[in-house]
């Protein structure tokens, strides 16, 4: 009633001055025509911190009571939170001033951090006696019941998100003074306005990526871009496939022709691991060597020179196909085991020392290297190559 009588008598006061000051204002191009759009994700950040405050509030204040429930003062502990919302972030550019003056005192400045302090604060304000007195604050009961009562007024529909918003989307304008979450450019007509908002970086757009509902502000676009699962992006091994996101690993491990593997020739000593799809092309390049693995397995008491020479005979006495088309160990044995059988009896000097050929590809390891993998004995290889194993 005082307000309105208040702004009767400063209507009645001087009405020209203000009507001039008002043309004038229109006649000099003053903008009239305010941008209203903000950073909808900080937004939504705040509101979702509203409710939790809300119910926190509640219980603290009706705990130990027998006439009240959080549910009965639910409507007016809201009304009163609100209110002191909006009062605080009216005030926090002066609180600002005076914070900032105490070098030692550390304060965030994201809106987020700000209005969850203001909720802390009014939390505080709403406790009774007993919670204050006794040990309820620390109690696992009171987060139960607080988690209880947000449930429940979630599943009723108390205080809807986008109702929270509209309170969150005022408070982040009282305190964002610098304007870095919301917009605060000004127009002199319509047409102005209408052509900033097809550009101004808080509009609204939706991810253009099939299967995203996400909704962002035209700042957010290149975060969102980076993180959205159901954007198609090159395969990160490099093959030609484009995959999305959120389905890269999965494709990374399985079907991937980029994927490395052992050589199939891992267990007898060849430790290179290579792309899949350039198995079949190490597996020619490097016959020679997968042979001579073998052949030292087999024949562990003839030397490295001796080998090699057998290795040449038995490259020389095979088709063209009979060694190249052996994919593995067993098919590569069992083609050295026919082409031995064609060479007769094996006639070799067994004193030459291994060491001294470090060029040369060594023997098997004997014990379990990385892959968890025990190399081949000859008597394992022997009977893998039989097919009695």
């Amino acid at each position: 009633m005082a307000e309105n009588c208040v702004s009767r008598s400063l209507t009645s006061m001087d009405p020209p001055a203000i009507e001039v000051e008002l043309n004038e204002s229109l006649k000099e191009g003053a903008p009239v025509y305010h941008c209203d759009l903000f950073d909808t994700e900080v937004a939504h950040k705040i509101a979702q911190a509203l409710l939790p405050g809300l119910a926190s509030a509640c219980v603290d204040n009706t705990t130990g009571g027998l006439f009240k429930s959080p549910a009965s003062v639910a409507v007016d502990v809201r009304r009163e939170m609100v209110d002191y919302l909006t009062q605080r972030s009216q005030t926090f550019v002066a609180e600002t001033f005076f914070l900032e003056a105490d070098p030692d005192l550390e304060v965030s400045v994201h809106p987020y951090d700000i209005i969850s302090y203001f909720i802390d604060d009014f939390e505080s304000s709403k406790r009774n006696f007993f919670s204050r007195v006794s040990g309820w604050l620390l109690s696992d009961r009171r987060e139960d019941q607080i988690d209880d009562f947000l449930q429940e007024m979630e599943i009723n529909g108390f205080w809807l998100i986008g109702r929270r918003e509209a309170v969150a989307k005022t408070l982040l304008k009282n305190i964002d003074f610098k304007n870095v979450h919301h917009c605060n450019m000004k127009f002199s007509s319509a047409e102005e306005l209408s052509e900033h908002i097809l550009h101004c970086s808080y509009r609204i757009l939706n991810c253009k990526n099939e299967g995203c509902s996400t909704r962002f502000t035209a700042a957010q676009m290149e975060n969102h871009d980076s993180l959205c699962p159901f954007k198609i992006i090159p395969c990160e091994q490099k093959c030609s496939d484009s995959i999305m996101r959120r389905e890269m690993d999965r494709h990374c491990v399985t079907i991937c022709p980029m994927k490395l593997v052992n050589c199939p020739f891992y267990q007898v000593g060849c430790q290179s691991t290579i792309p899949r799809c350039m198995v079949e092309q190490h597996r020619l390049q490097n016959l020679p060597s997968h042979l001579l693995y073998i052949l030292q397995v087999l024949h562990k008491e003839v030397s490295i020179e001796e080998l090699k020479r057998l290795a040449e005979q038995l490259e020389r006495l095979s088709s063209p196909e009979q060694l190249a088309e052996a994919r593995d160990v067993r098919s590569l044995s069992f083609a050295i085991e026919d082409l031995e059988a064609k060479l007769g009896p094996l006639q070799v000097n067994t004193k030459t020392n291994v060491s001294e050929h470090s060029e040369l590809p060594t023997t098997a390891p004997k014990k379990i290297d990385d892959s968890g993998v025990l190399p081949l004995t000859k008597e394992e290889l022997v009977e893998s190559a039989s097919g009695t194993k």
